[in-house]
């Protein structure tokens, strides 16, 4: 009996030693045939963590599945960027049927550490960094609590998913946690190379893509890189906030000065080719949804509704401004994570709703002063009359017959609101309600001609 257990015994053993080993260093997946050459699929995070490095992300997972690849190898070197862009990424990560590995070549700080953590195997450059995962705004300041949260659990559960250490995961986050051995109280941890290797936050030290792979004993390989169309670097270009902004400019620019100048053109075909190029790559990319867009086609659709067709301007005209503003805000944020327990996109919302309003301002600034000095510059001055025809002078534009009609009553033709057409002694005269609007088939009274144009008012 004793004989037969022995070898049972000494089998478990080894099993448990080799398992322990593999945690120590080992890579996740197992790439022990010597003789088949491994298909590896590499592309870069080189960027702030935004919505192109997700696009991108997307594709290259694409490409590895589709060219079969045996292993998916990141080359990462980022401050960090937004964490909804962050989520999407370490979930495709974490979903990936085909092996994850990184090599963090400097920085993979913030949203790049959560992203590194949720692959299979790490690896870095000497001198390398990774960690300070705090949640933070625009100028650097950490957000409330209630986001940290969110930020820890991610963290926590996604090295939980990997086998690493979650209380060292939740330590790059919260500056409270303190873990003997790795971190005082009140210091986020931020990882060196030698440290993450320690703490099993990283598989070794490499310099190169090519050097990762042969510390992890791949002998034979076929690398594979993204690559990357010029479709792909143009929505990239677009999605940028810079541009958007500069879009925003444009469609809120043209539709001013056509609803200035109707009849134009112009100004109108540069706003639809400006509401083109601003939505369609942020729905490429999956930022803005259906809904995001029909919001801001309603809002548009009663603006002009109220100028053209309602006097005044009210109710009607607010809503389509502030529907607007809320579909060219909502089309530049990730879709909200109501099912992600105290977390909201409050600062990539506010940060896209002052690009919004701010491109608005300028572009309605700017638009107020081009209409004022286009037509009085050397370069536009002779498109413009610019000596006065004074009356006085025997100069005048007016129709004896129209002057006749002051003080003639007469018939509403069609509805003014406030322009439209009046019959006067059996004949048809363009005119303008001096006041509200008439409605067709009221009595009416011719009360001044000015500018080629009779005015009217509604007899009571």
């Amino acid at each position: 009996m004793r004989n037969t257990l022995n070898p049972i015994l000494v089998l478990m053993l080894f099993v448990a030693v080799t398992s322990l080993k593999a945690r120590a260093g080992e890579p996740a997946a197992p790439f022990s045939d010597s003789t088949k050459t491994y298909k590896v699929f590499t592309f870069d995070i080189k960027e702030e963590i935004a919505p192109p490095v997700l696009h991108k992300t997307q594709k290259a997972f694409r490409q590895a599945r589709d060219t079969a690849a045996d292993l998916i190898l990141i080359h990462m070197n980022t401050y960090g960027g937004l964490l909804d862009a962050a989520d999407s990424i370490r979930t495709i990560i974490l979903e990936s049927g085909i092996p994850v590995w990184v090599f963090i070549d400097n920085n993979a700080a913030s949203a790049g550490a959560l992203i590194s953590i949720a692959c299979d195997s790490i690896y870095m450059r000497p001198g390398a960094s990774i960690g300070a995962a705090t949640v933070v705004n625009q100028t650097g300041e950490a957000l409330p609590d209630k986001y940290q949260s969110y930020m820890r659990a991610m963290m926590r559960s996604t090295a939980e998913a990997k086998g690493r250490d979650p209380r060292i995961a939740e330590g790059m986050v919260d500056p409270r946690i303190y873990i003997p051995g790795v971190t005082d109280s009140g210091r986020v941890i931020t990882f060196t190379t030698s440290e993450a290797i320690k703490n099993h936050f990283c598989e070794g030290t490499a310099e190169s893509l090519t050097g990762v792979l042969k510390t992890a004993g791949l002998k034979h390989y076929r690398m594979i890189e993204q690559q990357i169309t010029a479709a792909d670097r143009i929505i990239g270009f677009l999605v940028s906030p810079i541009i958007s902004g500069i879009l925003i400019m444009i469609i809120i620019g043209g539709l001013y000065f056509e609803l200035q100048t109707p009849g134009v053109g112009f100004p109108l075909a540069a706003s639809v080719i400006a509401a083109l190029l601003y939505f369609a790559p942020l729905y490429i990319e999956g930022l803005a949804a259906n809904w995001e867009i029909v919001i801001f086609i309603i809002g548009v659709i009663l603006i002009a509704v109220e100028i053209f067709a309602i006097p005044g301007f009210g109710v009607t005209g607010i809503s389509g401004i502030i529907l607007v503003v809320v579909g060219l805000t909502l089309s530049m944020v990730d879709s909200f994570h109501f099912e992600a327990p105290g977390y909201f996109p409050f600062t990539e919302l506010v940060k896209a709703f002052f690009i919004v309003i701010i491109a608005a301002f300028a572009s309605l600034l700017l638009s107020f002063y081009i209409s004022r000095k286009l037509f009085t510059t050397t370069i536009f001055g002779q498109l413009a009359l610019a000596s006065t025809q004074d009356r006085a002078k025997g100069f005048t534009v007016a129709d004896t017959k129209q002057l006749d009609m002051i003080g003639k009553e007469g018939i509403a033709q069609t509805n003014l609101r406030p322009s439209g057409k009046v019959m006067l002694e059996d004949d048809v005269y363009d005119a303008t309600a001096e006041t509200g609007f008439i409605e067709r088939g009221e009595r009416i009274r011719v009360t001044k001609y000015i500018n080629a144009q009779l005015f009217v008012r509604k007899l009571s």
